[in-house]
């Protein structure tokens, strides 16, 4: 069973700092469809790890679901894992259980409002997603999320990680991120809605450079990492346990 998109357009021109609050979760696939370049590419890529990964009995977290979107395709599959959709944010929540909740398999998922800066899902888990979410975190609180992560893991399970990414110089940041507004734009974003969504994420959204979340994930004891997908300032890494 195929689950429906939201079907609004974007049009949002936030005039304070972020939030994802319920005018953001209306339009959400819509934004991330024409705001993350090779979003689907990246998506699919997603699915295809956690779908050679997850282990019949165990978990498969989804940290910072939003409203679902990898879990949509993971979850029709007929393999015995249990799904758990984790977000902070009510809004995301209401969607994602309005979008599963006649599903026919909604019975294998649970669905968590939760501040991964105070609590942690407790499962036994082979596949965690961490798809463009960690940027949203505090710096202080990143690590202790990503030791939760590994405690959590089953030895040969992994974590998808996904995040914008800084230049590895002030020069190539700022050419980077130039491309990515030059995208939007060509998404059908007006140079205001770009402009006025970059100022309300200012420290809201705070990206570290592609070396510095391989060197957590290192820290952290994951020992095999790689990338597995990258377009200029955003990165995906796979680490397994």
């Amino acid at each position: 069973m195929s689950l429906p998109k939201t079907s609004k357009v974007d049009r949002t021109i936030p005039s304070s700092a972020w939030r994802f609050d319920e005018d953001v979760a209306e339009v959400f696939d819509d934004m991330l469809d024409r705001s993350i370049p090779q979003y689907q590419e990246m998506r699919n890529c997603c699915v295809q790890l956690a779908r050679n990964y997850r282990k019949p009995g165990t978990a498969v977290v989804d940290l910072g679901c939003s409203i679902g979107g990898s879990l949509r395709d993971l979850i029709n599959d007929t393999v015995d894992c249990h799904y758990v959709a984790v977000d902070n944010s009510a809004p995301m929540i209401n969607k994602i259980r309005e979008l599963f909740g006649n599903h026919p398999n909604a019975h294998r998922l649970t669905i968590e409002q939760m501040d991964l800066r105070n609590s942690f899902p407790s499962y036994e888990t082979s596949v965690s997603l961490l798809i463009l979410t960690l940027q949203f975190v505090p710096m202080e609180h990143r690590l202790k999320i990503l030791r939760q992560v590994y405690d959590h893991t089953i030895p040969g399970g992994v974590v998808l990680l996904v995040e914008k990414v800084l230049g590895s110089s002030l020069g190539l940041d700022s050419m980077m991120i130039k491309n990515y507004h030059d995208f939007k734009h060509s998404r059908g974003y007006s140079w205001q809605a770009i402009k006025a969504k970059q100022k309300s994420l200012e420290g809201v959204l705070v990206p570290q450079t592609a070396e510095w979340n391989m060197e957590q994930l290192r820290f952290t004891g994951f020992s095999e990492i790689d990338c597995f997908w990258r377009w200029m300032n955003f990165a995906g890494w796979i680490a397994v346990k």
